[in-house]
């Protein structure tokens, strides 16, 4: 049974106000931060961790993202009641639960086999049920094109072209680019078919984007 009590709710407000103060100032992504309980993602045994602002193993070589990095990226994408947004590298699943709760309609899309049916059998036990696929998410979902926003989750050596293709005009990509070790969190705003802008902000490290259009297979 999956029990979100009192002292969660008030680590999770402490977690709300760390963020805010590293410079986070959209209300709705700090509300969706308050909303969503991080610890059930964790073991019992790691709970002191559930609200520390840090990454943390999932397994498979994956992690769950720092809650600033989740809400850093979700405050770039510009959410807005209806979007409908595609996600690249589910994860645990915490992102997307973040995204929903902003009102989005989320499709999500994991390499990773293992983690794919372990997030898809678990969100929904939380009330969270995104759109989930397994495979080669640097492909994008052109059956289910175009998308108002794009988030990339995982390290990618160049912008994926199919993704850009599958985005709304006016819509945005968020993606950090960069090497293994480091990499530039950057916002592509696609201004027409064949024309984006992009703007760059801080620099981060995330696990590589696996795929056809990331770091191959």
């Amino acid at each position: 049974m999956l029990e979100d009590s009192y002292r969660h709710r008030g680590l999770r407000k402490k977690l709300v106000r760390i963020v805010e103060g590293k410079g986070i100032t959209d209300e709705n992504v700090l509300e969706a931060l308050g909303k969503v309980p991080r610890h059930y993602f964790f073991d019992k045994a790691f709970l002191e961790h559930a609200y520390q602002d840090k990454a943390f193993p999932i397994g498979e070589g994956q992690t769950i993202s720092q809650p600033f990095t989740v809400a850093f990226q979700t405050q770039l994408l510009e959410i807005r009641k209806g979007d409908k947004v595609l996600e690249i590298g589910t994860g645990s699943g915490y992102q997307a639960c973040i995204l929903m709760e902003m009102g989005a309609e989320v499709y999500t899309v994991e390499y990773i086999r293992k983690l794919y049916e372990r997030t898809k059998k678990f969100l929904p036990s939380m009330g969270y049920k995104p759109h989930f696929f397994c495979g080669d998410g640097t492909k994008g979902l052109p059956a289910f094109k175009p998308f108002d926003k794009i988030l990339i989750t995982a390290a990618a050596p160049t912008l994926p072209q199919p993704l850009i293709d599958q985005l709304q005009i006016g819509g945005i990509m968020v993606v950090p680019v960069g090497d293994s070790n480091l990499q530039r969190m950057v916002k592509v705003t696609k201004k027409s078919e064949s024309k984006i802008s992009k703007e760059y902000f801080d620099y981060f490290s995330f696990v590589p984007l696996v795929g056809k259009f990331g770091w191959g297979k």
